[in-house]
């Protein structure tokens, strides 16, 4: 796959990660990190729902953020987790809830909301009277999977424990990264990863529409598609090895 010069816009730390695993495959990064994770200040609301943690059928933790600050929280107000379901969209976020001791479930293929809601394993779960689901997560998000567990017949909660901002650039950090390191193509990991590109991307968005863009659900690719990006792939995953596979489907631009 050399030839790829890809823009990650992760959490910092997730971009190193990330930039890692693509380098062993002979694939060029540069990381601009568009999400900036910062915790909520703990309310009262907060609390009364990890102390009634129990009455939730199943609790599904979205990210690595939300399983990291849910698991801080939780452990102050209910010290043993019920053993109801937990579920998570992907193997990252399991890995860090099972690290703690919690037995998790999560789709073996495809790590989005679409995958996570043909899980049989969720659906049993929410197959009791009066089902509730927890979903744990930053401030927004993911309002398609709470849509169609409504729709499958459950009552559906949040925890939000942060928000995801957008760090400090110059007005054209964007499109001089871009410009200078010969890159060409962008990475997104969520909705919210999307909106920050486009907005930092300002006036230079319509050539910047131009490249491939990767993204990690049908979800994202609709809205970048709405926006105007041209040639949008949807990885069905925000994983190193789904983009890994993307990338190989796909060929190299010339620029």
């Amino acid at each position: 796959m050399t030839g790829w010069r890809l823009l990650l816009t992760r959490p910092s730390e997730d971009c190193a990660a990330l930039a890692a695993i693509l380098a062993e495959s002979a694939v060029f990064s540069s990381s601009l990190p568009l999400l900036e994770i910062q915790a909520l200040p703990v309310t009262e609301a907060q609390r009364a729902t990890a102390l009634q943690l129990e009455a939730y059928c199943a609790v599904i933790v979205v990210s690595k953020p939300a399983a990291h600050l849910g698991l801080d929280l939780l452990r102050q107000y209910c010290p043993q987790l019920p053993r109801q379901g937990w579920f998570t969209v992907g193997a990252a976020t399991a890995q860090i809830l099972e690290d703690a001791g919690v037995q998790v479930s999560y789709p073996a293929q495809g790590d989005d909301s679409e995958a996570l809601l043909e899980l049989p394993r969720l659906r049993e779960a929410i197959l009791r009277p009066d089902p509730r689901v927890l979903i744990v997560r930053g401030e927004g998000g993911r309002e398609l999977l709470s849509e169609r567990l409504r729709g499958l017949g459950a009552s559906v909660d949040y925890l939000e424990l942060y928000r995801r901002c957008l760090p400090h650039y110059a007005e054209a950090a964007l499109p001089q990264r871009i410009a200078g390191e010969r890159l060409n193509g962008l990475v997104v990991s969520s909705g919210q990863g999307f909106s920050h590109l486009r907005q930092l991307a300002g006036a230079a968005w319509p050539q910047l529409a131009k490249m491939p863009l990767f993204v990690p659900s049908p979800r994202v690719a609709d809205m970048a598609r709405a926006a105007g990006a041209e040639k949008v792939v949807d990885c069905r995953g925000a994983s190193a090895a789904a983009l890994l596979t993307a990338l190989r489907e796909q060929p190299v631009p010339v620029l």
